[in-house]
């Protein structure tokens, strides 16, 4: 075994007994590089994390440019910095003008966590509402609310006084009630295979929590800085949230993730107790100057104007007779199968011919395609010749 396989299978925690194994020694644009040379067109950004590209120049001359100033110098919410204020003034400029203020912290499942606190201590309620089949994150109160009993049994007990619903199903919307204190749910269930709302879904959802008086949690941490075309997925809608999360694309491929509110909603975080959430790392400016960097590059190279052209030349070229269904909402795909095997087959053979493709953690019986939203439409041509290709192999 090669001395760095070696130290990745011993000494690196594993988090399943099959991991893909690639040996990456650098990545630009949509492409990742083996230290042999070879190319892999990465369709899955690195699981929704690189939208702009590996390694945008903006966002690498963001980040040498706060390294000539300084790194952490304080633990969240006590300096003030201009790495952190100019990104909030940013957000501020692309989310409702309910959202307002905004609370940095270091991946998505943390800003999930944050937020159902905050909707705890804001309303004080103590129930929080989910959906089956919903992903929110892996540590114990985002997995509380994830709806992949699979996942969660090893790790019982959870948080009490969670309930599921059904997703798209507006009669379960009666479960939300006055002793809610907060709905969180994904734009786009993303981890299900990306389960797409129904029209008027999300509007009667909106409606009943604001009837009850329950926050409202929106988890754009997927979907999020221009995945499906629009800045937040939730804009498709016609909705607003109370609370929105967010993290994987929006640091450029830095950690960083947040939660937002209106400012009187979040400042019941700040008293009774104070201090009701806080971070060492959060709101660190080096990931700061690559998330608001990486939003000037998604406003200024215009990238959300071809996003959904993209998507459709994807789908057309991706049509087979074993495709069971493609779900697709801009650039976020699933393409079903009829087995979870044939999948594995199909992946791992464009893996072999240098595309990268990918699983779903709670639909195993597709794959996801979520490349970079700078990809050329040469790109998606040759990327989608080698998924054809491989489909072929397995299913004629």
């Amino acid at each position: 075994m090669h001395r760095n396989s070696e130290i990745f299978y011993n000494n690196i925690a594993q988090t399943s007994p099959y991991p893909l194994g690639i040996t990456i020694e650098k990545a630009e644009g949509v492409y990742l590089y083996s230290p042999e040379g070879k190319e892999y067109i990465d369709l899955i950004s690195g699981i929704g994390v690189s939208n702009i590209g590996h390694r945008h120049p903006k966002v690498i001359k963001a980040i040498k440019d706060q390294l000539d100033k300084h790194l952490h110098v304080m633990v969240y919410g006590e300096y003030i910095q201009y790495s952190s204020n100019n990104l909030a003034v940013k957000l501020n400029e692309v989310t409702p003008k309910n959202i307002d203020c905004f609370y940095f912290v270091n991946s998505g499942t943390e800003a999930n966590e944050a937020a159902l606190k905050l909707a705890k201590r804001y309303t004080q309620r103590t129930e929080i509402v989910s959906f089956k089949n919903s992903y929110h994150g892996n540590t114990h109160g985002s997995l509380s609310v994830s709806g992949n009993e699979l996942k969660k049994n090893a790790f019982r007990p959870l948080l009490p006084d969670v309930r599921f619903i059904e997703f798209n199903k507006v009669e379960d919307l009666i479960n939300i009630t006055e002793k809610t204190a907060g709905v969180i749910i994904e734009t786009i269930q993303g981890d299900a295979g990306v389960r797409i709302p129904n029209n008027s879904y999300l509007k009667k959802l909106r409606e009943r929590c604001s009837e009850v008086g329950a926050l409202l949690i929106i988890d754009e941490i997927q979907t999020g800085f221009g995945r499906t075309g629009a800045f937040w997925a939730f804009e498709h809608y016609g909705i607003v949230p109370d609370v929105l999360t967010m993290a994987k694309a929006m640091g450029g491929g830095l950690p960083i993730g947040c939660f937002a509110a209106n400012k009187n909603i979040m400042d019941a975080l700040s008293h009774d107790p104070i201090l009701g959430h806080i971070t060492t790392f959060g709101g660190n400016p080096v990931c700061c100057a690559s998330s608001l960097a990486t939003i000037e590059v998604i406003q200024e190279e215009k990238l959300l104007e071809k996003v959904e052209l993209k998507g459709k030349l994807f789908e057309e070229l991706l049509q087979h007779a074993a495709i069971i269904e493609i779900r697709r909402k801009g650039l976020l795909f699933a393409i079903e199968f009829e087995s979870a095997d044939l999948v594995n087959n199909i992946v791992q053979e464009c893996i072999s011919n240098g595309v990268i493709c990918y699983w779903f953690l709670s639909n195993p019986h597709a794959f996801r395609i979520a490349p970079p939203l700078t990809i050329s439409e040469d790109e998606i041509k040759k990327a989608c010749t080698v998924i054809m290709q491989a489909i072929n192999k397995y299913c004629n």
